[in-house]
């Protein structure tokens, strides 16, 4: 039985202030993020569903997976979705020492920033958006990486897609139940949730867009 609320609690955002749990707005806007890329096929369906509901988006990439598959994240940059920093390799902040966890999130943004060097000759960009892999930092991490100007994002919603112990359908509730102006929704473009992200994520921009939403990406 899987016990990830797929709403953040108030207790946890309240323990944790510094860090970016929603936007508030008072404009009908949802911020969609997808963790884990790029992964061939599965980021580009993503991206082709997000066209037709003229959504933007924030995608955190995972360093290894840009070097692995530059034809994705370019495909990502040149349709003007936000990239955010993921580490290198999907690290547990938990269970990594703060120098090694920095480390690891600086070869990710090199990896980031030597890949959109690459794309119509632009200039390097420095990467200051960044998601902890499963949510997972220490205070001392927080404090490091707040110095390097990083803006720490966390969720306001959970899709739980990654879980196969839950239903396409209960996927899609999650989302559906809990979003509101301002939410940060995390999804996952990654082989493990795409059989759930791939049913409800045309489902949610349907839902939201006949009610007047807009998608757009975390600003940087």
């Amino acid at each position: 039985m899987n016990l990830t609320p797929a709403k953040t609690p108030k207790l946890i955002k309240n323990l944790f202030p510094n860090l970016v749990w929603e936007l508030p707005s008072k404009e009908k806007i949802i911020y969609l993020t997808f963790d884990d890329g790029p992964t061939p096929e599965i980021t580009d369906w993503t991206l082709n569903i997000l066209k037709q509901y003229k959504a933007k988006a924030t995608f955190f990439c995972i360093g290894k997976n840009v070097e692995k598959h530059p034809e994705v994240f370019n495909k990502i940059v040149s349709e003007d979705h936000a990239i955010g920093n993921h580490t290198y390799n999907h690290v547990k902040g938990w269970k990594t020492s703060s120098k090694d966890y920095i480390k690891n999130i600086v070869d990710a943004q090199n990896s980031i920033n030597n890949q959109q060097s690459t794309i119509n000759n632009r200039k390097s960009k420095i990467i200051n958006l960044f998601r902890p892999p499963y949510g997972q930092i220490k205070p001392k991490q927080i404090k490091a990486l707040s110095k390097l100007n990083y803006k720490i994002i966390m969720w306001s919603v959970l899709s739980v897609d990654w879980d196969k112990a839950i239903s396409k359908e209960k996927c899609l509730e999650n989302v559906i139940n809990n979003t509101s102006s301002g939410s940060i929704v995390v999804f996952h473009d990654s082989k493990k949730a795409s059989i759930n992200m791939q049913y409800a994520l045309p489902k949610v921009l349907d839902y939201f867009s006949k009610k007047g939403y807009v998608f757009k990406r975390i600003p940087e």
